[in-house]
């Protein structure tokens, strides 16, 4: 399906680094994870405990969606998304190739 580029307009998507990541107490495959956006910390919920250890995370420059609605996820509610790709058994987070301000916009 195709959308409008007012529609993608509307897709707040910013830099993020990851200030921290904790187990998720409700659930085996979640982490919990603090991002810095520049001008806040946000924690949000990801499905990404089975690809990667906590310590590979932290200080990564990642993509966030940061206007998606909070959502509870077991117990906890998550403040935007980070950005990944999974191909069959594989899952990688978009992350930037050079050392960006948190919070800076993409496009």
């Amino acid at each position: 399906m195709d959308i409008s580029y007012e529609e993608f307009k509307r897709l707040d998507l910013r830099t993020g680094k990851v200030v921290s990541v904790e187990d998720h107490p409700n659930a085996d495959k979640l982490y919990l994870i603090t991002v810095d956006l520049g001008t806040e910390q946000r924690k949000m919920v990801a499905g990404i405990k089975p690809w990667y250890q906590k310590e590979d995370l932290v200080g990564k420059n990642v993509i966030v969606l940061t206007n998606l609605a909070p959502k509870n996820i077991r117990g906890i509610e998550s403040h935007g998304m980070i950005l990944a790709s999974l191909a069959g058994n594989q899952l990688a987070i978009l992350t930037l190739d050079k050392d960006l301000p948190p919070g800076s916009p993409v496009s």
